[in-house]
């Protein structure tokens, strides 16, 4: 046995030994059980001093997670309206701008962008946002990803941060979401001119980016 299996039994031992009647069914554990149940005690005992802690020192935790897009995100690729997967013809293209159901794009976020490698006019772009913008979609000209950023950076912008004026702040990083570079700069232009102190990480262990001299 290791040294610290050794000592566990120890405690062990010593516990069932002054263990009450009250406790009487926690005698019959054998070490592995009594090893499982304590090393979850210690686990909840210590994150539960960690948040104590925090909430004493005045850190505020943010975690990039809730600034994640909730919208469904749809795509439309020009690449389908090109005669031949070569050219955009205007007047057929007008046509399907006419007859499209835009309304299908409602409270919805999209990317327009063209798949294949042709030479889409400015105007055919120009035609799609207008559509997009009479259905109420939130759009952008681009990729997922470009999309993805945009809808990002709007949540942190419609974020009252009167809150976290003079703030310590801890962002949390998110493995879940587009681009976390991205919104951890955001995150940062959008909260260093109102904070005392900006750091990443958790609040057992954190890296600074920003100090208020």
């Amino acid at each position: 046995m290791s040294d610290w299996q050794l000592r566990l039994r120890s405690v062990y031992d010593k516990v069932k030994v002054r263990l009450r009647k009250d406790f009487r069914p926690w005698v019959n554990l054998d070490t592995r059980q009594f090893q499982a149940i304590m090393i979850s005690y210690h686990y909840f005992y210590t994150m539960d001093e960690i948040v104590n802690r925090v909430k004493e020192s005045g850190l505020i935790s943010i975690d990039l997670a809730s600034y994640k897009p909730t919208e469904k995100i749809v795509e439309v690729d020009i690449a389908d309206q090109l005669w031949q997967g070569l050219v955009l013809k205007e007047k057929d293209f007008r046509s399907w701008i006419k007859e499209h159901d835009w309304n299908l794009y409602s409270e919805k976020a999209v990317y327009v962008h063209c798949s294949a490698d042709a030479i889409v006019p400015t105007w055919a772009y120009m035609l799609v946002g207008s559509k997009l913008q009479e259905s109420g979609a939130k759009y952008v000209i681009g990729d997922r990803v470009d999309l993805e950023k945009q809808l990002i950076q709007a949540n942190i912008l419609a974020e009252d941060i009167s809150d976290y004026t003079d703030g310590r702040i801890i962002i949390k990083g998110c493995s879940d979401i587009s681009c976390p570079e991205f919104a951890m700069v955001e995150l940062v232009r959008h909260l260093q001119p109102i904070s005392k102190s900006i750091m990443y990480g958790e609040p057992c262990s954190t890296v600074p980016v920003f100090k208020r001299k």
